[in-house]
């Protein structure tokens, strides 16, 4: 395991540390959230609380911030793109919802998070397209982050500058723009305001 991990992983490269503490920052925020709401509730319930709260970033947010706590993981141990982790995790997130929908819909009322993510997932016109922006906005950050690991000594800058690695992260900050945007408007139209 641990030489899986030094094989896709140095931590002397700033580029993975930064992939490291953004890693360790998510998990803590998590812990905590899961903490806090099982003191507020329970533990079956701060879960179930942490565990859609995960799900709405995972779906609802155009950056992998919610499938990054697992693809960074599975990507050191296992080289698996993130990309690839984060399309299952998608099909994960859809499925807990789909669950919680069922059997468990009162759960949404207990946060402001969870209630928004009801009120996304439960009205598909026009709030799925949140979905698809987050999705594409996703797809696009990951992309990114998966470049940043493969790219750990100068001849592999060297090689993905010699196949357009500029015009590729052009290409994803200019899509992530637009992603961001456009998202804002349409949380905007939901009565969420978020400071500019």
């Amino acid at each position: 395991m641990f030489n899986a991990i030094k094989a896709n992983f140095h931590p002397s490269h700033q580029t993975h540390k930064e992939t490291l503490i953004k890693f360790i920052v998510l998990l803590a925020i998590i812990v905590v959230y899961f903490g806090y709401m099982s003191w507020k509730y329970n533990a079956s319930t701060g879960f179930a609380l942490a565990i859609l709260s995960w799900s709405f970033f995972v779906l609802c947010t155009p950056v992998a911030d919610g499938g990054f706590l697992i693809a960074f993981p599975v990507r050191l141990l296992f080289n698996v793109r993130m990309a690839i982790t984060q399309v299952v995790l998608w099909f994960i997130a859809v499925g807990v919802n789909i669950y919680f929908l069922s059997f468990s819909e009162s759960t949404y009322q207990l946060t402001f998070l969870t209630r928004l993510l009801q009120h996304i997932l439960t009205q598909p016109i026009p709030y799925w397209s949140i979905l698809a922006i987050s999705a594409l906005g996703t797809l696009l950050s990951i992309y990114f982050g998966d470049e940043m690991m493969d790219v750990v000594t100068h001849k592999d800058r060297v090689k993905h500058h010699q196949h357009g690695f500029k015009y590729r992260v052009l290409l994803v900050v200019g899509m992530g723009a637009v992603t961001v945007t456009a998202y804002y408007h349409l949380l905007r139209s939901l009565g969420v305001h978020i400071p500019a």
